[in-house]
């Protein structure tokens, strides 16, 4: 049966895109883009001067919009770096095995992960700014986008469950249903500016020069240039992690060496003092180094090492 327009979601597509919000129609019921992907474009009519990605057809065009709604009930997506926004992704487990990781323990969504960022940052939940809530309960929280400078869309950005929409991405507007259950507004406002703690840890950090593998094996007397070099790329993902990152980056980089450490080929107190530091220079607290790593260690089994030695 071809499924019929709906003018609810006509006049949802219309109402996003007269807030100034470019929006462009998905699979009836579901999250992907309607039309063609790019590997299978024809490169004819809209596509005949190369594929337009979804991001590119976005419109305020009312009509366009109606003759687009007028065929198809489409779920309306809104491309949030044309838009001028930053939305912030708070999910939810999908199901009882969808914990959270051990440097995130205690925390149970991604609302509980981003009041922890905001108190970490010394700041207040932004509950002001226009709010929906997604099919499964989750929330969107639109920002502005601050101007000169282009932020993308990440997954995890900014912790488990916490993803952003911005250019590279989309968000389903409020309106938009799946499985029997819409996209709804929560708080109707406009969005407020996106909030200078979070610009900056949304901004990628410059890579910083690699440690050389000299000074490290002078730190590791008994490291191999191997080891070495794995400590010290594990060292560059701690430091160059951004805000919000930068625990789950620490633990996981301790994880990673703790197989080193299990083997023999590592000392314990050496590696940890290198983490610290690496933890230190990117911004932790002495107290969150050492809790990211002694959990780090220990889920990787550094201990089995020592035991045994």
């Amino acid at each position: 049966m071809t499924p019929t327009p709906t003018p609810a979601l006509l006049a949802a597509a219309l109402t996003a895109a007269g807030r100034g919000w470019p929006v462009f129609p998905l699979r009836p019921g579901d999250k992907r883009p309607a039309g063609h992907a790019e590997a299978r474009c024809p490169g004819t009519g809209r596509c005949t001067d190369g594929h337009r990605t979804p991001e590119q057809r976005a419109t305020l065009d009312p009509d366009v919009l109606a003759a687009a709604w007028g065929t198809a009930p489409y779920n309306i997506g809104i491309a949030t770096g044309p838009a001028g926004l930053l939305v912030v992704d708070l999910d939810v487990p999908k199901d009882d095995n969808d914990t959270s990781p051990e440097e995130w323990a205690g925390v149970t969504d991604g609302m509980d992960v981003f009041a922890v960022l905001c108190e970490q940052a010394g700041e207040r939940l932004p509950t002001e700014t226009y709010t929906v809530r997604t099919r499964r309960g989750g929330l969107h929280l639109y920002f502005t986008a601050p101007e000169g400078k282009t932020l993308r869309s990440g997954a995890g950005a900014l912790g488990w469950k916490v993803d952003t929409r911005a250019w590279g991405g989309y968000v389903l507007a409020a309106g938009s249903t799946m499985n029997g259950r819409t996209y709804e507004i929560v708080h109707d406002a406009p969005p407020l500016p996106l909030p200078a703690w979070l610009s900056d840890a949304l901004t990628p950090l410059p890579a910083s020069a690699p440690m050389p593998i000299e000074t490290l094996s002078a730190h590791m007397r008994h490291a191999s240039a191997y080891v070495a070099t794995a400590v010290r790329g594990e060292l560059e993902k701690v430091q160059s992690a951004r805000q919000g990152g930068r625990n789950r980056a620490l633990y996981f980089a301790a994880y990673a060496l703790a197989r080193f450490i299990r083997r023999g080929d590592l000392n314990e107190s050496a590696a940890d003092a290198e983490l610290t530091a690496a933890g230190l220079t990117a911004g932790l607290s002495p107290g969150e180094c050492r809790t990211a790593i002694a959990s780090g260690f220990r889920r990787g089994g550094a201990s089995e090492g020592a035991n045994a030695a």
